[in-house]
């Protein structure tokens, strides 16, 4: 029923556990009253990151199940946006916005997430899959991971690809674009920026390396 609101979204347990989420077996569960303390709401995420919802009146146990039904009338009404209320702050506070499919882009996300504690910042309404990592002391990006066709990168191919624009000293810039799969860099300073494409085409510790030296050259 409120599947929508979990669409393109993946749940970061870090967050779920800040926002009151307890750990129960392989699931997830939080649990919050609604109505004035009238009904319990129990919100379960399961391994598989699928969403469920139960109701519960506080003053009997029972479970109140006619939100989930096709009824209709203003008291029942009230009840699932109530619920809709609280599942979208579940969303939008224990949830990260996924955009990208390629499973190499989603290892370089936990990476940069893990080390450095940053999440990607989407900036452009016009472009929801571009988005950027900043440090956190002085502001400047390090990294962007955009989609773009590779004929944009002077590929022959109208496919569309996950990329990844890495920061680089200017002198070494040359050198490295000499090697295979390293292009200049998409829509950035090309005298100081390069382009990897999210294919597995470069090694996945190789582009971590990249990542930590993109991120001191951010100073």
């Amino acid at each position: 029923m409120f599947d929508d609101l979990f669409v393109r979204k993946s749940l970061n347990v870090k967050k779920a556990l800040l926002f009151g989420f307890e750990k129960h077996e392989s699931n997830y569960k939080y649990e919050t009253n609604i109505f004035d303390g009238m009904f319990q709401l129990h919100v379960v995420i399961s391994s598989a990151g699928n969403v469920d919802t139960n109701l519960f009146e506080s003053d009997t146990g029972e479970e109140y199940v006619l939100y989930k039904t096709n009824s209709i009338g203003s008291f029942v009404g009230e009840v699932r946006t109530k619920i809709e209320d609280v599942l979208i702050q579940v969303a939008n506070n224990c949830y990260d916005i996924e955009i990208f499919k390629s499973p190499q882009t989603k290892e370089v996300i936990s990476y940069v997430r893990d080390r450095y504690g940053d999440d990607l910042e989407y900036l452009w309404k016009k472009f929801p899959d571009n988005a950027v990592w900043r440090r956190k002391d002085t502001k400047k990006w390090y990294g962007a991971i955009l989609t773009v066709a590779k004929n944009k990168l002077g590929i022959d191919s109208s496919e569309i690809a996950e990329i990844i624009d890495l920061r680089i000293k200017p002198e070494k810039i040359e050198e490295l674009l000499s090697n295979e799969n390293y292009y200049p860099g998409w829509h950035m300073n090309k005298k100081n920026w390069y382009t990897i494409i999210l294919d597995n085409s470069v090694n996945t510790e190789e582009i971590y390396k990249r990542i930590d030296e993109s991120y001191r050259l951010a100073l």
